[in-house]
């Protein structure tokens, strides 16, 4: 039965490609409000144009933790989400490039509380 299963799913067209869902729970630091928050994530898309990755946030109205927000990333793929972050985390060692800036400012704003990826069929 294992290898009827197996061998079925070997042949069955799957999606070569899925986009990759870049998960963040986010709490806002005291003192800084969700438009705040909000300019700082349009101008991080705005960068994030450059490298194919867009981001959303999720404002929960109904759920278990009302507290938190929810950085939801898009990029095409994972390899694609991988080059993102190899160029974000490159740009952080100069201090005057777009992502050190916006760094500086999310790190005043809010919190990373946990981070997760997917991939989406």
């Amino acid at each position: 039965m294992k290898k009827l299963l197996l061998t079925a799913l070997l042949l069955l067209p799957l999606p070569a490609v899925a986009d990759h869902l870049d998960v963040l729970e986010i709490k806002l630091i005291d003192g800084c409000t969700f438009p705040q928050f909000m300019e700082i994530v349009a101008d991080f898309n705005k960068w994030g144009e450059t490298v194919g990755y867009n981001a959303e946030i999720a404002f929960p109205l109904q759920s278990n933790n009302l507290t938190s927000l929810y950085w939801l990333g898009r990029s095409d793929n994972a390899a694609a989400y991988g080059n993102a972050w190899d160029t974000w985390r490159d740009a952080l060692a100069d201090p005057s490039s777009d992502p050190s800036e916006l760094w500086a400012r999310f790190q005043t704003c809010s919190e990373n509380i946990s981070r997760r990826g997917y991939d989406l069929y």
